[in-house]
């Protein structure tokens, strides 16, 4: 490095700024460690842990700077609140919601951190003219070290308090008993029960240490600070620089958060100082590193468990399709909403005042976003916490085109003080047109669902919350940098002007005008959700939502899928922020309805409407925007719109205001359903469908259509599968019996292409090893698993459906579109779906939900779905697990019957000795990863490897086996 390189780099970077920044990021270190603790124990990502901090940071000032109270005396009353509030908490709202699915566990947290502004908000002003925020030691030392930095007591105090802190809380965790029970109680709850460890205890310590920790973070930055203002906005602030540092440790390790932590801190200092005119560029730059932190992050961890928390939805029997009232229920429903909706603006008097229709127009065009989030949370059983940033970046792009976009810039290294570091690449230069406004507000939904399916990449490749994460810090950064920028802005500071225009000669100045062009861009959107969901497109969603594996084996691309749902909740969030925009005529950039918090209301919203539902979005929207401003001096209207009603629906009313229409409805299907008596039921189609039909194999019958060569799998340190080798030839069962432990599910999982593994993997002569496990099903590969849990929240016909989609997919412009091909597809969809249930005998069960059913009925619905599919090769996995004596005795001829009917080949999982032994014509037996012995039942059964190893010594259980 040139004396000059190195003087600008010395100036660029300083002792002191450096010293600063690390400082800082100690305390975002403590507070990621705080995230840290949560999501080990309980695997929820706690949005509420800067906010609680607050409460305690704004009490410290308010007793100290008002009242006069000792240091020492308000921090331990502050401290003591912080840590009550955060028990309060979670004795009350996560302990009621302990059992329930993660996704809304983390809904709560949001909930929590907008109580806890509440809160805030309703403490008396702090007395702040000419003080500063409270601190024990306000010294400063110059020079220290013998270098040029300059040391503030509070500092000093972090320097000494936070390390002190992380080192104790790591090693209660680690060397204790109780810390390491932490860890246990999130991965298995039942085996921390019986251990004694109390999962439920676990959590209020973990969220009461959080608390503890988050209020002495919050107070050690602002006495950092010194600023007394703004101490509300600390906790947001915070909470994204932390969120990125807890990610960054893979949700698991306090150094990493704490290093993590350090260098955000420094990062933040160093282009604060550097790049003081571009307002936050380091909140962009954060994002970018959480995108590619997330990226790395989803290759390495995955969630289990079920997302969903939208009510159910009872189907009308197929037998009550012919009562025309019934059958267009849902229509008669939204026709009437749109009658109100219509003649609502014209009743005399109040309603059809301008300022009336305004608010009108507002409920609607947040019902539109609303949609957004009944896609991405309702649907995919993701949680976005950015969906007014697509809104407003859909807003800023629409008045940009109606504007004329416009760029000028220059890629190179410009940005970097000095002339020695300068260096240009290339220029962009472009500018456009302005167009209409109603062509602009399609566009900008275009670009709003581009946006989000960029930021999804990376956050929707792991089922599980990292998403929230992401978008979260993305709102951070739009709304203190995006959003600012001259594309966007073209030049203006505050707002950018939005001017309505005109749609085939009607003028929309007028309120009432545009109203009703709101109210048919609501409706267009509804219909199009709606016709969503009941296609392959929704179905497809909810499956991969529900169990991504079942879904991959049902040839369905969970990613493909979780991205699709994204961008789509992502277009209509921007639809719904350009109408906004429209609706005031311009659109501010700092202000209201397109920042943070603006995103976490809108998610409340919807969760008290009834996530899942189109119209659920409607009525959120008129409940916590409509009345609170219709009612504007109704204290107990305004508090059950906000974040208490949000908690209070989570807690009581999980269905949301929709589950009272549901019922209503219920109540009139069963109404129907009793006059027509009890339903037959039972099997009327007694030959194969004719979908079952297959080509012809030009193969050699002695080649194998499944082979699995040298197959070893690793978790770590345990060598699960260790070069097993299994062949499967055609029209042939083959058993793969073993202790449980032996690596029998983890081969089928690494054939299946569900784990990572080494060795070859051929089907019908081709080589898979590559394929990820739906193009392994689409190949011909079936796979079933020992739960059979399926998809829970789906129906057996909309299961069945899901297995269809294998056979051509669902296009999902053409289906949103109403285009005429589309409805003759889902009609011979639920024709073959409902032909091979009946061919099954499920057909009373065609409507009923799949966690309703017996676990007998569902893995016959497994083999229904293999059916669909058209597999030639099947995988089993203990279809007889959980199964009645009474129908185990029943699964061994279907099973026969089966393979006869789609001439395949059949490789089972299975403890029950004389059934796998009767119908397999070869078995291998598997011990510890390695195939210990393969031949014909009887050559296995008799084999002394495997009496030792599994049929053991009793002649009786090897005379069981004989059949």
């Amino acid at each position: 490095m040139d004396i000059a390189t190195a003087s600008v780099v010395g100036t660029w970077i300083t002792q002191q700024l450096a010293f600063n920044g690390v400082v800082n990021g100690l305390v975002t270190g403590l507070v990621a460690i705080g995230i840290v603790l949560i999501y080990r124990s309980t695997r929820v990502i706690n949005f509420a842990v800067g906010n609680m901090g607050i409460i305690s940071a704004s009490m410290m000032a308010l007793l100290v700077l008002n009242y006069g109270w000792g240091f020492w005396l308000a921090l331990a009353l502050s401290l003591a609140l912080g840590v009550l509030f955060a028990a309060a908490v979670e004795l009350t709202v996560i302990r009621r919601l302990f059992n329930s699915p993660r996704v809304i566990v983390l809904v709560a947290t949001v909930g929590i951190a907008q109580l806890a502004q509440l809160v805030i908000s309703q403490l008396p002003d702090i007395e702040a003219a000419g003080q500063k925020y409270p601190v024990f030691v306000g010294s400063v030392w110059e020079d220290v070290w013998f270098t040029e930095i300059r040391v503030r007591g509070p500092q000093l105090i972090i320097l000494i308090a936070v390390p002190v802190l992380a080192l104790l809380l790591g090693w209660f965790m680690n060397r204790t008993s109780f810390g390491k029970s932490v860890s246990a109680s999130a991965n298995n709850p039942d085996l921390s029960r019986l251990s004694g460890i109390n999962p439920k205890t676990v959590s209020t310590f973990v969220w009461i240490m959080a608390g503890l920790l988050a209020s002495l973070s919050m107070i050690m930055l602002s006495g950092s600070t010194g600023q007394i203002a703004g101490l509300s906005n600390l906790g947001p602030q915070t909470l994204g620089k932390a969120m990125v540092a807890a990610v960054l440790a893979g949700m698991v390790s306090f150094p990493r958060a704490m290093l993590g932590g350090m260098l955000i801190g420094f990062l933040d200092a160093l282009f604060r100082f550097n790049f003081f005119t571009e307002t936050g560029l380091i909140d962009f730059v954060i994002f970018l590193a959480v995108l590619v932190a997330v990226y790395f992050q989803s290759r390495s961890q995955g969630e289990t468990g079920i997302f969903s928390f939208a009510p159910k939805v009872r189907a009308i029997p197929e037998r009550l399709r012919e009562v025309w009232w019934l059958r267009h229920l849902s229509k008669i429903s939204l026709g009437v909403l749109l009658a109100l909706g219509i003649v609502l603006v014209q009743l005399p008097g109040i309603s059809n005042l301008p300022s009336r229709q305004l608010l009108y127009a507002t409920v609607l065009c947040f019902a539109v976003c609303g949609l957004s989030v009944t896609i991405i949370t309702g649907w995919a059983g993701q949680l976005s916490l950015a969906q007014m940033t697509f809104a407003g970046m859909g807003a800023l792009f629409a008045a940009g085109l109606k504007r004329g976009l416009s760029m000028d810039f220059t890629v190179g290294t410009g940005f970097l003080p000095g002339d020695a570091l300068s260096y240009d690449f290339f220029d962009v230069q472009f500018e456009t047109g302005g167009i209409p406004f109603m062509v602009a507000i399609p566009l900008a939904t275009l670009f709003s669902a581009l946006v989000a399916a960029v930021i999804g990449v990376g956050s929707l490749r792991v089922r599980g919350l990292y998403l929230a994460v992401t978008t979260f810090v993305f709102a951070l950064a739009a709304q203190q940098y995006l959003y600012r920028r001259p594309f966007f802005t073209g030049g203006n500071t505050s707002s950018v002007s939005f001017r309505r225009g005109e749609l085939f000669g009607l003028d929309l100045k007028s309120q009432k005008a545009y109203y009703y062009v709101c109210l048919a861009f609501l409706l267009i959107a509804v219909i199009i959700v709606s016709r969503l969901r009941r296609s392959g497109v929704g179905r497809s969603i909810i499956a991969v939502r529900d169990n991504a594996d079942s879904a991959s084996g049902y040839t369905v691309g969970p990613v493909r899928s979780k991205l699709s749902s994204f961008a789509l909740a992502g277009g209509i969030a921007g639809l719904g922020g350009a109408m906004l925009a429209g609706l005031v005529q311009n659109v501010p950039i700092s202000e209201r309805f397109f920042q943070v918090e603006d995103s976490l209301q809108l998610v409340g919203m919807v969760v008290i409407g009834g996530l899942g539902s189109s119209v659920g979005a409607v009525l959120g929207a008129i409940w916590v925007y409509g009345l609170p401003n219709l009612f504007n001096n109704a204290e107990t209207v305004a508090l059950f719109s906000s974040s208490i009603g949000l908690l209070l629906v989570l807690m009581y009313f999980p269905g949301g205001l929709i589950q009272i229409g549901y019922s209503a409805r219920n109540a009139l299907i069963g109404l129907a359903e009793r006059r027509l008596g009890p339903d037959p039921g039972g099997k009327t189609v007694q030959s194969a469908p004719t979908s079952l039909t297959r080509p012809d194999d030009p193969r050699p019958a002695t080649d194998p259509m499944l082979a699995g060569h040298d197959i070893s799998v690793r978790f770590g340190g345990v060598q699960a599968v260790s070069e097993a080798t299994v062949l499967v030839h055609p029209d042939e069962i083959v058993g793969l019996i073993g202790t449980n432990g032996a690596g029998k599910s983890t081969f089928m999982n690494a054939v299946g292409g569900y784990v990572p593994s080494t060795g070859r993997v051929e089907l019908l002569g081709t080589d898979i090893t590559r394929f990820p496990a739906p193009r392994r099903a689409r190949a011909g590969l079936g796979r079933t698993f020992q739960t059979a849990a399926l998809f829970p929240e789906l129906s057996v016909r909309e299961t069945v459906q899901v297995a269809l989609e294998a056979r051509g997919r669902t296009p999902l412009l053409s289906t949103a579109l109403h285009l005429p091909h589309t409805f003759a597809l889902e009609r011979r969809r639920r024709a073959e779906a409902d032909e091979l249930i009946d061919y099954l005998g499920l057909g009373r069960y065609a409507d009923s939900y799949i966690s309703d059913l017996s676990t007998g009925t569902r893995r016959i619905v497994e083999i229904t779905g293999l059916l669909a599919l058209g597999t030639r090769v099947l995988c089993l996995d203990e279809p007889t697990a959980g199964v009645a004596q009474r129908e185990t005795e029943a699964f061994g001829p279907l099973i026969v019957n089966i393979r006869r009917e789609l001439d395949a080949a059949m490789l089972i999982i299975e403890h029950d000795m004389p059934l796998i032994m009767s119908i397999s014509d070869r078995v291998y037996c598997l011990e510890a990863g390695k195939v210990i012995a393969e031949g014909t039942p009887s050559e296995v059964r008799n084999d002394p490897l495997v009496i030792a190893s599994y049929l053991g010594t009793d002649e009786r259980a090897i005379s069981i086996s004989d059949g």
